[in-house]
C-alpha cells in the first residue's frame, strides 16, 4: 500500500472512534434528561438526515477539493455539533449537525481510495478500512460506555479549568467534552493526507444544477448490471446495521437487564465479528467474485430473527460474533465492487455520494419506522424480528435479480466482470 493510505487509516480511526463514543453519550444524555424512548431511537435517523438531504452536493464538493481538506472541514463540523450539544442545543438537533459533518466526510474517505489505489487493491483496502472502522466502533462504543459510567465520569467531572465555569455538570456532558479532543486528533491527521494528483472537478456556479446531475448519477448506477446489485446489497446492509447499533442496546436492556454502559459492550461484540469477517473477505474474495457472498445475507437475516430467543450472555456473545462476521464478509467485497463501478461511471466523490444517499435513506426510513413503532409500543424483540425478516426477504430478491441479469444480459455482465479483473 502507498504511504498515504496509512494516514487515511489513522484519520478514519480517530474520527470513527469519536462518532461511536458520541452516540452512546447522546443516548445517555437523553436518558438522563428524561427524554422519551422514541427520542433515543430517533438519534440514528437524525444522524442520517443530512446524508440524504445533501447527497447531490457532498459528492461534488468532495470532487472539487483535495480529499484531505474535505475531511478536515468535516471533522470541524462535528466539533461544532458537539459544542451545540454541550451548550444548550437539543441533543437530536446537535447530533444531526454531527451527521452533517459525517455526510461530507464519507465521499472523501472512500473516494480517495479509488484515486490512490488500483482496482486490484480495492478489496484489500476496503477490508483494512472496514476492519479498522469496526475496531474503532468496538473501542468507541466501549469508550462511550465507560465515559458515561460512574467511575470514569467522576474523574472527568473533578477536572476544572482555573477561573472558568464550563457548565459541564453531568457524566454525558463530560464525555462529550472529552470527545472533542479526539475529533481534533482526527483533524490533525487529515492535514497530513497527500494529494493524489487527480484533477479536481470545480463546482458549478449554479448549485441547483447539481440536482439533475446527481439524479443522472443515481440512475446510471442503478442501471449498471453490477452496480445495481452491489448498491442494493450495501443499501440493505447499512440500513439494517445502522439501526442495529441502537437495537442491540435496547435488546440488552430488555433481555439481560443491562445498563447503557453494560449494553455498549455487546455492540462492541458485534463489531468484533464484523472486523473478523471484513479481514477474511479482504484476503479471500476477489473483486470479480464479490457477488458470490450474497447467500450469506439470508443466513444473517435468519440469525437476527433467532436473536429474540437468546436470553443468556454466554449464548449471546458467540451468536453476535457470528452474525457480525457474516455482515463483514458480505459488505467488504460488495462495497469494493460498488466503488469500482461508481468510479468508472461518474468519479469517486459522486459515486460515494450516490451510495450514501441510498444507504442513509434506508437507515433513515428504517430508523423512523423503528422510532414510530417504539412510540406505538413495539418491543425490542418485535423490532429485531421485523428487521430479520426484511433482511431475508430482500437478500433473496437481490440474488434472484442477479441471476436474471446473468441469464438475460450475459455478455454485458461478463464484460463488466472482465473490467473488474484488470487494473488498467
Amino acid at each position: 500500500m502507498k504511504r498515504g493510505f496509512y494516514t487515511i487509516m489513522a484519520a478514519q480511526f480517530f474520527s470513527s472512534l469519536a462518532d461511536n463514543a458520541l452516540f452512546v453519550a447522546a443516548v445517555e444524555l437523553l436518558r438522563a434528561d428524561g427524554a422519551a424512548e422514541w427520542q433515543r431511537a430517533a438519534l440514528v435517523p437524525m444522524f442520517a438526515l443530512f446524508y440524504v438531504i445533501l447527497a447531490p452536493w457532498v459528492g461534488a464538493f468532495a470532487d472539487s477539493q483535495p480529499k484531505g481538506r474535505v475531511m478536515f472541514i468535516s471533522n470541524a463540523i462535528k466539533i461544532v455539533g458537539c459544542l451545540a450539544m454541550l451548550f444548550g442545543g437539543h441533543p437530536l438537533l446537535a447530533y444531526a449537525v454531527v451527521g452533517l459533518g459525517a455526510a461530507a466526510y464519507s465521499p472523501a474517505k472512500y473516494g480517495i481510495l479509488t484515486e490512490l489505489l488500483p482496482p486490484s487493491q480495492l478489496v484489500k483496502a476496503n477490508g483494512w478500512i472496514e476492519g479498522l472502522t469496526i475496531g474503532s466502533i468496538i473501542l468507541g462504543v466501549l469508550l462511550g460506555g465507560q465515559l458515561v459510567g460512574a467511575r470514569l465520569s467522576s474523574y472527568l467531572l473533578a477536572f476544572d479549568l482555573p477561573g472558568i465555569d464550563t457548565s459541564i455538570d453531568t457524566a454525558p456532558e463530560a464525555a462529550i467534552a472529552s470527545l472533542i479532543i479526539i475529533y481534533g486528533i482526527a483533524a490533525a491527521f487529515n492535514l497530513r493526507i497527500p494529494h493524489t494528483g487527480v484533477q479536481m472537478r470545480p463546482l458549478p456556479r449554479n448549485q441547483l444544477a447539481l440536482l439533475p446531475d446527481f439524479w443522472r448519477c443515481n440512475t446510471r448506477l442503478w442501471r449498471d448490471r453490477l452496480g445495481q446489485i452491489s448498491l442494493a446489497t450495501t443499501t440493505l446492509f447499512w440500513g439494517v446495521s445502522g439501526n442495529m447499533r441502537y437495537i442491540v442496546l435496547a435488546w440488552a436492556a430488555a433481555a439481560l437487564h443491562y445498563s447503557t454502559t453494560q449494553a455498549a459492550s455487546l455492540v462492541g461484540v458485534v463489531a468484533i465479528g464484523t472486523a473478523v469477517g471484513a479481514v477474511l473477505a479482504s484476503m479471500r474474495v476477489r473483486l470479480d467474485r464479490a457477488t458470490r457472498v450474497m447467500p450469506l445475507g439470508v443466513l444473517m437475516g435468519a440469525l437476527l430473527v433467532a436473536m429474540v430467543f437468546v436470553h443468556s450472555l454466554w449464548v449471546a456473545v458467540p451468536f453476535l460474533i457470528v452474525m457480525g462476521a457474516l455482515g463483514g464478509y458480505i459488505v467488504v467485497p460488495m462495497n469494493a465492487l460498488l466503488q469500482h463501478r461508481g468510479h468508472n461511471l461518474m468519479g469517486a466523490g459522486r459515486s460515494i455520494a450516490v451510495q450514501n444517499f441510498n444507504e442513509q435513506a434506508c437507515i433513515l426510513g428504517l430508523g423512523a419506522l423503528y422510532a414510530a413503532s417504539t412510540g406505538a409500543g413495539l418491543s425490542a424483540f418485535g423490532a429485531i424480528t421485523l428487521f430479520g425478516g426484511v433482511v431475508m426477504t430482500f437478500m433473496l430478491a437481490i440474488q434472484l435479480w442477479h441471476r436474471h441479469n446473468l441469464r438475460h444480459h450475459t455478455a454485458q455482465v461478463e464484460h463488466l466482470l472482465d473490467v473488474a479483473r484488470r487494473d488498467h
